[in-house]
Parts: C-alpha cells; structure tokens; sequence
C-alpha cells in the first residue's frame, strides 16, 4: 500500500452522500476519529455533516484574542488527530486547551479555508463533557518523550503517539495470525499456562508456587497465636487420661445411660482438643520440608510447576489427532539477561502440521512471514508511516521487500561457508565462525543485510546445538531444522520436521542426557 491516491469523482461523491449517523461508532453516539480523518479524501467528502466526537486534547491554543481555540483531538483509533474548533460563547476555552483533557463534543463538520493542513475540521456546537487536567501535575507534555520516561507513567502511555501505534500494530498482528491459519485449515488449540513441562529442557523457568504465601500466613498466625507448648499438649493430654477414667468408673458403677452419654461427649471433645493442640505444636514457620528437600506435596498442585516456555509439548498430541493446529498465547522465560532481545514474557505462535516435512515447515513459515508483513502495508499503513519517522526509515520498504521477495534458503554448511569466506575477505566478527557454532545475530544480519538482501532461511543445523526431537539427517551430523533470518532482525522464526523414528530418537535421548533432565 502506497500513498492514498486521490478518489475518482464517483467515489468522492458516494463519499459526500454519508451520513453522521452511518458514521458512528456501534456501541456509542460518537464517530471515531479514524472514520473521519482516515478516508481517501481526508474526510473532506463528510463536510454538512453532523456529528459527535470524543477523545484526548492532544494540543490546544486560544485564537482571535481569546473568542474561539482550536484543539487537537484523538482518540486512539489511528494516529492521526481531528482538528476542532469552539468559541468561547460555546464553552471556557481555558479549560479545553489543556493537553490531555478528556472532551466530547458535538458539531458540524466544515472544509477549512484553502491552504490548510487539514482536509476537515469539526466547528462545535455544544461540548458534552469535559474531563480538565491540571498542567502543573499532568506528566504527558507536547514535547517528545523518551521510552524510559514512560515506564514511569505507565497509566498514560498509550495517550502518545508510539505506544498507541504499537498498539495498533500489535492488534493487527495477532488478528493477521489467526486469519492466516484459520484461513489454511489450521485449528486454534489453548494450551496451558502453567504446567509441569519443562519444553526448552534448560531450566530457565518461573516457578508458580503457593508455598511462599502460606508460610508467609502461617508465620503471621504463629506470631498473633503461638502454638501450645509442650506443656500444654501434656495438660489435655492429662484430660483426656482423666475423662478416660471417669467413663471406666461409671460403667463399672453401672450408672445411668445419660450419665454415661454425658461424660462420653466430654472425653470426645477432649479428645478432639488435644488432636488439635498436637497438629498445632507441629507447624513450624517457613516453607515446608522433607528429607532436608522443599516438600511440595504441600504446594498446590503437590509437585512443582512452572510459567510454560511454550506451547509445544501439548499441541504436538493435537497436531498428532486433528492434523493441522497452532497455539498462540503468553510464553515465560526467566533467562536473567537484560538485552532488547531476551523478554521475560512474550507471546508466541507456533503451528504443528503432521504429516508433513522440512520443506512443507520452510513453505509455511515463509507464507505466515509475507502474510504478516502484507497485513500490515494493508491495515497499518498510518502506523508505520509514524514508526517510519520516528524509529526506523527503512521499515515500510523493508516490509513491501519481505511480502513481495522470494525468501532466500541455503544450508547451515553453505552459510557458515559465506560467513567464512567474509572473514577472509576482512570482515570481523566478535564471535569466530567455525561449523558447529550457533549462529550469532551478528551473522544472521550480515548474511540477509550484506550477502543476500533479503530474507533468508537457513537449514539443516549440526544436531549438536538443536533439540533432541528435530530429525536426524542421512549425514547424521545434521538435523532437519530451519531458522528464517531476516534483515535488522535476525532470527525471526525458528522450526524443524519432528523424529517418527523410534529408534533414533531414543538414542537421541540417550546422547544428550535428556531423561536425566525430565521434571
């Protein structure tokens, strides 16, 4: 998707022939900002048209001595604002010119005087409602803002133009994903979040555990009612002794069955108390142990359990039943390394085809990859024109490049191969390229960013740095695995063809010390 090209006659004027009331949003009397301002014509063909809009005072400034202001409006529906303009007869226009003040307003959308910025603007007759900020304390100036500064106004962030075009970038995305496998026959399984599987097998997991909060409880109790000392398990179990002997009596006495009844209930609730006293003496603060062992029988789910890495041990048994499946949800790594490339929390897609190969896997993977990137220059086009200016000039072309180019697919052997021949040819690395090594992002940015220009997909890794489960290759040496490297990035997918041979991946197994590992 280019530059909005300018509409034919025909359709500027079934443009013109809109209403205010078609306009609105579905569940509000508003029009959203996007519906407006976002048309091929700039929203110039609503002009006559009445509407009501809400949304954020992005700027505002007094006009014409103080007798009207104009306002920069917008309401998250696309980065683009919507200029508005009211008179001072019509509300306190110091009020409004705010930055961040809440409004709703209703008016007549006009046709700025030739020479404007704007294609339309919205004249007031009336504001709604009108939610004032204090300037002095309101954090969210005009002025460009760092990432960092956001972090500490986490509730306002999305009130600036980047983290409300990630936003809408990131809804896009994950809309774009089930579209692509819904529309190639794949079914969306839920797996869980927390479980019991270690998938990735390194450890590097967050542990989801109640056995901190109730020793945390339990110390709490213990101070406000300390257990009973020994000397008080003693004394009811003293009562108890006696309680015994007054039953024996009255059945030697031959007393009456009341009698009897009645000191039975008593022995039965001294009984009772001193089970209760001696269950007490037993707690003890801190997190419950056995054999010098955390005992987890305790924790709730009475074994360990972990925020899941993925999602693929368990929609491998579905892609094993229903053929064609993919999982898409929050994934956690607890790897302790604070680089832009490592989250602790992320989510993830990962499709499971059966019966199926490496080339089918490279053919998917290559086909999602050009989807998302299309989806995007379609529905996103506005959003990456700000990321555009304000992070990355290269990325829409970067994007019409991946969707329309051919992904390069060459061996992890021919890679190392090229890697090797541009560091005799003077190019350094600061990690050494040898076979064997798990490519650095270094090298797969050189190899899609210098070498290829584009997309490149690399397969069949040495087995020794891939999972035990990827197939083993006729040489093998190597695995039936593939990475998709793409430029400025890296490593964007990674996937292999699954081992069905039973025998080989026991041995697999047996090579890599796995069992060993199991949870």
């Amino acid at each position: 998707m280019g530059d909005p090209a300018t509409p034919p006659s025909s359709e500027l004027a079934a443009m013109a022939i809109v209403d205010g009331a078609s306009l609105k949003h579905p569940f509000s009397d508003r029009v959203p900002v996007r519906s407006i301002v976002c048309r091929p014509d700039g929203g110039a063909g609503l002009a006559g048209n009445r509407v009501r809009a809400g949304g954020w005072v992005k700027t505002g400034r007094e006009q014409g001595k103080g007798s009207f202001a104009f306002l920069e409006v917008n309401d998250g529906s696309c980065p683009a604002n919507l200029q508005v303009i009211v008179d001072a007869g019509v509300e306190e226009l110091s009020t409004l010119v705010q930055t961040g003040t809440c409004v709703s307003v209703e008016g007549v959308l006009k046709v700025p005087p030739e020479g404007a910025k704007q294609k339309i603007e919205l004249r007031v007759e009336r504001v709604l409602h009108v939610g004032p900020t204090d300037p002095a304390k309101y954090p969210i100036p005009k002025t460009k803002l760092s990432l960092e500064f956001l972090r500490d106004h986490v509730h306002l962030r999305p009130r600036t133009n980047t983290i409300s075009a990630v936003a809408r970038i990131r809804n896009a995305l994950a809309f774009a994903t089930h579209s692509f496998f819904q529309e190639h026959g794949f079914l969306y399984v839920h797996t869980p979040i927390i479980t019991t599987s270690d998938c990735e097998g390194a450890g590097e997991m967050f542990q989801a555990t109640t056995l901190i909060n109730e020793a945390e409880k339990l110390e709490k109790e213990l101070i406000e009612n300390p257990p009973p000392t020994e000397a008080d398990v003693e004394a009811a179990r003293l009562i108890v002794t006696q309680r015994g002997e007054i039953v024996a009596q009255l059945k030697d006495a031959k007393a009456t069955r009341d009698d009897i009844s009645a000191s039975v209930a008593e022995l039965k609730i001294a009984k009772e108390n001193l089970s209760r006293l001696v269950e007490r003496a037993k707690l003890k603060p801190g997190i419950p142990k056995k054999d010098g062992k955390i005992d987890y029988t305790q924790d709730f789910f009475a074994r360990q359990a972990f925020l899941t890495v993925s999602g693929q041990l368990q929609v491998e048994t579905y892609a094993c039943a229903v053929t064609s499946v993919y999982t898409f949800g929050p994934t956690f790594r607890a790897e302790n390394s604070h680089t832009s490339r490592h989250l602790a929390e992320f989510w993830m897609v990962e499709p499971e085809i059966a019966f199926a190969d490496l080339q089918d896997d490279m053919n998917c993977a290559e086909a999602y990859v050009k989807y998302m990137c299309g989806w995007l220059l379609d529905k996103c086009f506005d959003d990456m024109e700000l990321m555009a200016k304000l992070y990355d000039k290269g990325c829409i072309d970067r994007l019409r490049m991946v969707s329309s180019t051919p992904f390069e697919r060459i061996s992890y052997t021919e890679a190392v191969r090229l890697l090797e021949e541009a560091v005799k040819g003077g190019k350094e690395f600061e990690k050494n390229v040898e076979w064997g090594i798990d490519l650095a992002s270094e090298h797969e940015r050189y190899l899609t960013e210098d070498i290829f220009k584009k997309p490149v997909i690399v397969y069949n890794y040495p087995k020794g740095i891939k999972a035990f489960y990827m197939r083993l290759n006729d040489d093998s040496k190597t695995v039936a695995a593939m990475d998709i490297l793409v430029p400025k990035v890296g490593e964007l997918i990674g996937g292999s063809q699954r081992e069905e041979r039973y025998e080989v991946i026991q041995r697999r197994i047996a090579e890599m010390g796995t069992a060993s590992r199991a949870i």
